[in-house]
C-alpha cells in the first residue's frame, strides 16, 4: 500500500530549555516567536547546551506534524522530506520517528551539519531561534529521484511546513503542481509570522496550489499587513486569504487557530463564504506541561483526519484533541502507549 500522506519541511534538532525573561532580551527575542538565527545569535547554542536541564527533542515544525499524523494514521502511512547532515543529531531525528512508525526520505549533506532550534521556554511561552544548517540545502532534485518520485505519486494528501518556504518554494511549487493535476489536497502552514512578512514572494509563488491554509491568530495578523489588508479581525483575514486565486477548482478552505480562543474556519467556494468557530477543549492548569509543538500537533490531527476522508468540523476537533494531549508532554510529542481519538467531546 502506498504512504497517503506525504510531509515536507526542515528537519531540526531541538535543543529544548527553560529560561528567563532576561535571557530572551539579551539576544532581542521576544516570547512565542520563531527566528532564523543572525551572527548575533550563535552563542545561543553553546549556552543552551551547558544547561543542565537540556532537553533534545527531534523537531522542525512539519516532522512534528508528520510524526503526529503517523501517531494517528495506520501503520505506514506518512513520509517525511527535509535535509540533514551526516552527524549524530541526524541519528537522533531517525531514532525519534522510528519510534512513531515514521518514514523518513532525508536529503543528506555532507558537508553542513544538521540544523538545530534553541526552544526557549519561559513559563507556558516558547521563543524558537532556528539555525537551519542542512535543512537549507534541500532541493526538488531529492523529490524527482525515481524511489522518491514514486512515494510522491502514490500519495493522495500533501503537507507543507511554512518554514521550507525560506528554503525551497520551487519543490513546494513541483508536489503543488502535482496535487493540482490529481485532485489531491494540498495543506501548507504559515508555521511563523515571518513567514508571510519577509518571504511574500515565495508564499505569492506556493498559494495557488494550496487547499488547506492553517495558521495562528499572530501569523495571521503578520498576513494581515504584509499584504497591507487594512483589518485586525481574523475573520475578516480568513476570508481574503480563501479567496486568493487558486489553480484547482476545489474550494480554499482557511483554518486560523487562536491559543484558548475558538479556531476559525473559513471555506471558499462557488463566491460564497462558509464561517465556522470551534471552541477549543478546555485543558486544566496543572494539565499543561509544555506548550512549544501545540500548533504542529493540531496540525498533525487536522491533516490526518483529512487523510481519513473527515469533515472539517470534525478534523478540527482531532487537531485540538492532538493539541491537548501535546501540551501534556515535554517538547513536540504524544503519549505512549499510544492513545486513540476519543470522539467529539
Amino acid at each position: 500500500m502506498p504512504f497517503e500522506l506525504v510531509c515536507l519541511g526542515n528537519p531540526l534538532l531541538d535543543l529544548q530549555v527553560d529560561v528567563d525573561q532576561a535571557y530572551l532580551d539579551k539576544y532581542q527575542l521576544k516570547a512565542d516567536d520563531a527566528i532564523l538565527v543572525e551572527e548575533k545569535h550563535m552563542p545561543i547554542y553553546d549556552e543552551v547546551l551547558a544547561k543542565p536541564d537540556l532537553v533534545l527533542v527531534a523537531g522542525g515544525a512539519a516532522q512534528n506534524t508528520a510524526r503526529g499524523a503517523q501517531y494517528i494514521l495506520p501503520q505506514d502511512s506518512v513520509v517525511y522530506f527535509g535535509s540533514v547532515g551526516n552527524d549524530k543529531y541526524a541519528e537522533l531525528l531517525r531514532e525519534a520517528n522510528q519510534k512513531y512508525g515514521l518514514r523518513t526520505e532525508y536529503q543528506v549533506q555532507q558537508d553542513i551539519g544538521t540544523g538545530k532550534c534553541a526552544a526557549l521556554i519561559t513559563g507556558t511561552h516558547r521563543s524558537l531561534a532556528t539555525d537551519l544548517g542542512a535543512a537549507n540545502h534541500f532541493k526538488p532534485e531529492h523529490l524527482k529521484k525515481p524511489e522518491n518520485w514514486k512515494l510522491v505519486e502514490g500519495a493522495t494528501h500533501f503537507y507543507i511546513g511554512g518554514f521550507h518556504l525560506t528554503v525551497s518554494p520551487d519543490a513546494i511549487e513541483l508536489l503543488g503542481k502535482h496535487a493540482a493535476e490529481n485532485n489531491k489536497p494540498f495543506t501548507l502552514n504559515f508555521s511563523a509570522p515571518f513567514i508571510p512578512q519577509f518571504f511574500k514572494a515565495a508564499l505569492d509563488q506556493v498559494l495557488p496550489y494550496v487547499d488547506y491554509v492553517i495558521a495562528n491568530e499572530s501569523e495571521a495578523a503578520s498576513f494581515a499587513e504584509s499584504y497591507k489588508l487594512g483589518t485586525t479581525d481574523v475573520e475578516a483575514i480568513a476570508k481574503e486569504v480563501a479567496k486568493l486565486p487558486k489553480v484547482s477548482k476545489a474550494p480554499r478552505t482557511v483554518v486560523f487557530t487562536q491559543g484558548t480562543e475558538p479556531t476559525i474556519t473559513v471555506t471558499y467556494k462557488d463566491g460564497e463564504f462558509e464561517v465556522n468557530k470551534y471552541p477549543v477543549r478546555p485543558l486544566a492548569a496543572d494539565q499543561i506541561v509544555d506548550t512549544n509543538g501545540a500548533g504542529d500537533a493540531f496540525a498533525a490531527g487536522f491533516v490526518a483526519s483529512l487523510v481519513q476522508g473527515k469533515p472539517v468540523a470534525d478534523a478540527v476537533d482531532v487537531g485540538q484533541w492532538a493539541a491537548s494531549l501535546s501540551i501534556q508532554e515535554v517538547g513536540p510529542s504524544f503519549p505512549f502507549p499510544k492513545q486513540t481519538y476519543p470522539g467529539k467531546q
